[in-house]
């Protein structure tokens, strides 16, 4: 095999810091002079800035995405001895907020094309004590939220969008973040929309559930030392608005690259014997925070996971990286031992875990890195 002139990381967020190095610079010594690090005039611009991006009236900015959901799930009033339906197949900070609230999460298999909750299983997950459904814009691709909002208004409940990995997606021309009751966003690093640290934001349309927000992840306070409730400290800091601010006036940019680096993979790669590229639904527009292909080989090597894995060491080889989102099922993770799933109840998310590999994916890499991507899986799968 041949090596890649260059190595190509999976993702590289020291890249795109280069083209806005002298905009972040200022921005940072802005604040700095000011005094003001924690809340303030930056961060309020910001929410607002955001608000209007997502299509929304209300935005209230925190320190991460998992913040985001908990307070989501605070401010609904969810808790001990009820429900939420999930997908089984994400990063765990998803689950993890509806235990720390008490509550119990159920899981839905995914839909096999586009790794996505199938919408199409969850009403039989739904029972008397389901609260609400949140559904992951898994790798930036929108869930069916036109057949989940119907499921949700039949049954009275909650539908909050964990927009983790997709800022700027859209279903059916709604962003996502504006289509349920509550819209949940990280900013980390790597993400479509990445601060220099951790950050989240909620989105929503209810002023009164915002004010709440405000309230809960200031301690509890909306005058301060007088606290409402038990709150929480997960207030934004100015730096991270600052840099938000001027990544969000690129982000459409950087999306729209995305895609175009999606079409590509998906041009070359949808042929090759053995991979099996990503779907998008047609009223879906998605923004590719991965690009997630399924390696199909049960058999070649052991196992469809061992042949997984020796895939992606041949690719390191040849000096490309990759990464596997998810490795493990949120159901048969150790802490959820307690809930009783075994192994073949999701059987599609299962399956997804053994396969996944997530190729190089950011807006700066070049046509030339993403061909030597494609000759390096190529080769490997010949």
């Amino acid at each position: 095999m041949i090596q890649s002139v260059n190595p190509i990381p999976a993702f590289d967020i020291k890249q795109q810091y280069t083209t806005i190095e002298a905009e972040v610079s200022a921005a940072v010594l802005e604040v700095l002079a000011s005094g003001r690090y924690i809340g303030g005039p930056l961060v309020e611009g910001f929410e607002q800035q955001f608000a209007a991006y997502n299509t929304v009236t209300q935005c209230v900015a925190c320190n991460s995405g998992t913040d985001a959901l908990y307070l989501a799930l605070r401010v609904l009033d969810i808790g001990a001895g009820d429900e939420v339906i999930t997908t089984p197949f994400t990063f765990i900070a998803t689950s993890e907020v509806i235990s720390a609230v008490g509550a119990k999460p159920v899981f839905v298999d995914i839909d096999s094309t586009t790794f996505n909750l199938d919408v199409e299983q969850v009403t039989a997950a739904i029972t008397s004590k389901t609260k609400a459904i949140i559904p992951v814009h898994l790798f930036g691709q929108p869930v069916d939220m036109t057949s989940l909002m119907a499921i949700a208004q039949s049954h009275n409940l909650a539908i909050i969008e964990d927009c983790a990995q997709s800022t700027g997606a859209m279903w059916a021309d709604q962003k996502v973040g504006s289509i349920g009751h509550i819209g949940c966003f990280s900013f980390y690093p790597t993400k479509n929309l990445g601060g220099c640290g951790d950050g989240g934001a909620i989105t929503t349309n209810d002023p009164a559930i915002a004010t709440k927000l405000r309230i809960l992840r200031d301690h509890g306070s909306k005058v301060r030392y007088l606290h409402e409730e038990i709150g929480v400290n997960s207030r934004l800091d100015a730096l991270q608005a600052a840099i938000l601010q001027i990544k969000l006036r690129y982000l459409d940019i950087w999306n729209n690259r995305r895609r175009d680096i999606a079409n590509y993979y998906y041009q070359y790669l949808s042929q090759v014997p053995g991979i099996v590229p990503p779907q998008e639904l047609p009223e879906g527009i998605g923004v590719w925070n991965q690009y997630t292909i399924r390696i199909s080989g049960e058999g070649r090597n052991g196992s469809s996971a061992k042949y997984r894995d020796w895939v992606r060491s041949q690719l390191q080889e040849q000096g490309v990286s990759s990464m596997i989102y998810y490795p493990h099922p949120l159901h048969l993770q150790p802490v959820y031992q307690n809930l009783g799933y075994e192994i073949g109840d999701l059987p599609i998310a299962e399956q997804a875990c053994h396969e996944v590999i997530s190729l190089p994916m950011y807006p700066e890499l070049t046509q030339q890195q993403q061909d030597q991507v494609i000759y390096a899986l190529k080769e490997v799968m010949s």
